[in-house]
């Protein structure tokens, strides 16, 4: 038998990939986070395949349902958030499958962060503001190495994507509006793609007293930099008539000009 680790996306069941999809319909053995993962996903499963919630289940008890099917043919669809290499806490899963030489695969997801990407309208790459993103998270019960906290990620100025640290927004943009400053926007999107989704505006000042007047500490994903509310900005040279690539002439070269 084969574990398929499968991002399922964000929450929106049509944001998973063709081949997740056609992963689960092929699965004797689901296993899905129920506290995260859309259970309508779970209607594409064959009517025997046996489905386990793993949110309430911990290491050992998920990798003894790897065990009790490696000597089966078959498959296990085994689905984590967004995209299982972010924060999809797999490694640990993997390095067990290898070890039992059970056979796995990583199919990857749309994250998160991708999603809210989306719900906000927004490019996080805009020329001449931004052209990196840093994806992170505020050291909690789980640390952060010392070069990764967020005052040492702060100092580029570079748009930046906050996972698991709605719960601590307020000491996270503390942290860093020595670096943005104080006006830089910031924005909290609330169970991207999901029904529910929600989205919160405001800059790195304001941001932690609008999530808390909403009620939001948990499953946001927090966006900072000033790709948020760009006013002007350069126009990308990809599409630029007098810019010359692999695939296109420039205008000026097209017409023989110097």
């Amino acid at each position: 038998m084969k574990v398929y680790f499968i991002g399922a996306g964000p929450g929106d069941p049509e944001l998973i990939t063709l081949r997740g999809r056609r992963l689960i319909e092929e699965a004797e053995i689901v296993m899905y986070a129920g506290s995260l993962v859309n259970p309508k996903l779970l209607d594409w499963a064959l009517p025997e395949a046996e489905i386990y919630d793993t949110s309430s289940m911990d290491l050992d008890a998920i990798c003894a349902v790897f065990k009790k099917g490696a000597d089966h043919n078959g498959s296990i669809a085994r689905l984590h958030t967004g995209d299982p290499s972010l924060y999809g806490a797999i490694g640990e899963q993997i390095c067990f499958c290898r070890a039992e030489q059970i056979p796995w695969e990583l199919v990857p997801g749309v994250s998160s962060f991708s999603a809210s990407a989306a719900a906000l309208g927004r490019e996080l790459t805009l020329p001449g503001i931004s052209q990196t993103v840093i994806l992170s998270r505020r050291q909690g019960r789980t640390p952060v190495p010392e070069a990764q906290r967020l005052r040492a990620l702060a100092r580029s100025q570079s748009t930046l994507v906050l996972f698991l640290s709605a719960s601590m927004v307020k000491e996270a943009m503390e942290e860093i509006a020595p670096f943005y400053g104080t006006d830089t926007p910031a924005a909290a999107v609330y169970r991207a793609s999901w029904p529910d989704q929600r989205i919160i505006e405001g800059t790195i000042s304001t941001l932690a007293g609008l999530m808390q007047k909403a009620g939001i500490d948990r499953q946001a994903i927090i966006l900072v930099g000033d790709v948020l509310n760009p006013g002007t900005f350069e126009a990308s040279k990809l599409y630029d008539a007098n810019f010359s690539h692999g695939f296109r002439s420039s205008r000026e070269n097209a017409g023989g000009g110097a």
